[in-house]
């Protein structure tokens, strides 16, 4: 299933790619904004090529990604880039032609949704189709209120920073907009309401209930009114959180009571990731409906195409607004022709069923790591979607942040590539490419293991800098990692 080549020639490499990394640095620094920022900020990766599950530097070592969930088939996919590079060596133009890619691409993704989901509007990105999703709302309920959930991300536009906490929270004397009401995440280990408070309590109803105030104070707003409620079916920045039974279930009951839709945004989290369904909302059940789905990163596998799909009520009170929808470069022939490519491996390679059948492993290994290291507080996830909570004291649920970060730096060292995320940055987070196998999960695990191990050696010491000198390490060439005996793939 997914590729073994732990190859690490640099042959046909774009010769600007030779560049030495310094001189990238020193002209990043020069020329990018200091806002966009890197994984790995003291020593940051050069990357200059990629292949299925690994991706490699400018040295031609080798890394486990766990993290990029963008290259959803794996990184440069040969299907994919054969598709792309066939349609755009005969066209690629605007979507004020005809063509059929577009379309294709539309019945495709109509016939993976429940009715009646059935209309699509195409974008270029994530941002770009939940601040469609807040047009198409606001249209059809005529309301301007949204409910979003606290920690979210939905976008980098100024639409969504308004209803993304993750951002507006960092930003010094932020006012949070009258019409946006932010909800406590469904997280039930360390959230507004834990399953340790409320044993045997309907947890998905508890947290609905909140929502359902919300949906009361908007309505009684001058003005006011729901327009939408807005959440990842999976939160994802806000620390890989899964939602209890239930929850949306009660929450889009509510919504819609006061008038407002329901917008899933499976802008991380689809495309199969959860591996028993195709679209992350539907784990709450058939009868979990959203009124408007949003979908963007693994579409493309790494080419920028989004899109928006919708009912047909909504879409034509969107029409009746009388403002012509217009995106220039949504849905053109080479991110369509992509985008099938992208849903055509997924069949294929039976990629759904593989990203339950390695997830359930992952799982199973993860929990089995969490009754040997007390820093791991709870393991959860779907598929290959999962989150490792690092806590430094399991009974009070302490957020264990400086030994999450100190743990990313580890795993780098041993060529895996890993990220935090969450309020307190303590959670690992995995959503690798779907083509990560069986024994990429046991390479990450026992590595995780031993890095585990060594940093409650430092008995909580962690004074000295991420990468300090005190930490017993194998080096910095994953002598046991991904470039090591363990790491290297085999038939």
């Amino acid at each position: 299933m997914a590729s073994t080549k732990m190859s690490a020639s640099l042959d046909g490499l774009d010769p600007l790619e030779h560049m030495s990394k310094s001189d990238t640095i020193r002209l990043r620094k020069r020329l990018v904004g200091e806002s966009c920022k890197l994984f790995f900020r003291s020593d940051p990766l050069k990357i200059v090529r990629a292949e299925a599950q690994y991706m490699y530097d400018e040295q031609g070592r080798a890394y486990l990604d766990c993290i990029n969930n963008v290259s959803h088939v794996g990184h440069c996919q040969p299907d994919v880039v054969a598709a792309a590079s066939r349609q755009l060596s005969v066209l690629n133009t605007n979507n004020r032609f005809l063509h059929d890619n577009l379309v294709l691409c539309a019945q495709r993704l109509t016939d993976l949704m429940p009715e009646p989901l059935s209309v699509c509007f195409f974008v270029n990105s994530g941002s770009e189709a939940n601040d469609l999703a807040l047009r198409l709302a606001r249209a059809h309920t005529g309301h301007q209120d949204v409910i979003t959930l606290d920690h979210a991300y939905h976008g980098h536009l100024s639409s969504l920073i308004e209803i993304s906490p993750y951002k507006f929270n960092m930003i010094p004397g932020h006012q949070q907009a009258d019409w946006v009401h932010v909800a406590p995440c469904p997280d039930v280990y360390r959230g507004k309401f834990r399953d340790c408070d409320h044993p045997g309590e309907d947890m998905g109803a508890l947290y609905a209930e909140e929502v359902r105030a919300l949906c009361d104070k908007a309505s009684a707003r001058p003005g006011g009114g729901v327009a939408c409620y807005i959440a990842e079916s999976l939160q994802s920045c806000g620390g890989q959180v899964i939602p209890p039974d239930n929850y949306l279930r009660e929450v889009f009951r509510h919504v819609r009571a006061a008038g407002g839709v329901c917008i899933a945004d499976e802008v991380q989290v689809g495309f199969g990731r959860v591996g028993s369904h195709y679209w992350a909302f539907q784990l709450q059940g058939e009868d979990v409906v959203p009124d408007i789905v949003t979908m963007g990163k693994p579409m493309g596998n790494g080419y920028p195409v989004a899109a928006v799909i919708t009912t047909r009520a909504v879409a034509d009170s969107f029409r009746d607004t009388g403002v012509e929808y217009f995106n220039t470069y949504g849905g053109n022939p080479v991110s369509c022709a992509v985008a099938n490519a992208v849903m055509q491996v997924i069949e294929d390679q039976g990629l759904r069923g593989h990203a339950k059948e390695v997830g359930d492993h992952l799982l199973e290994r993860c929990r089995a790591l969490q009754q040997r290291h007390a820093l791991i507080g709870d393991v959860r996830g779907v598929g290959l979607f999962v989150g490792i909570e690092l806590v430094t004291d399991r009974a009070a649920r302490t957020p264990a942040t400086a030994e999450a970060q100190h743990v990313l730096s580890r795993m780098k060292d041993e060529s895996i590539l890993l990220s935090s995320d969450g309020p307190d940055r303590n959670v690992l987070k995995l959503k690798p490419p779907m083509v990560f196998s069986m024994q990429n999960v046991d390479t990450f695990v026992d590595v995780l293991d031993e890095v585990l191990a060594e940093l409650e050696d430092l008995d909580g010491d962690l004074a000295e800098p991420v990468n300090g000198h005190h930490v017993k390490t194998n080096g910095t060439n994953g002598t046991n990692g991904v470039n090591g005996h363990r790491g290297k793939a085999t038939a």
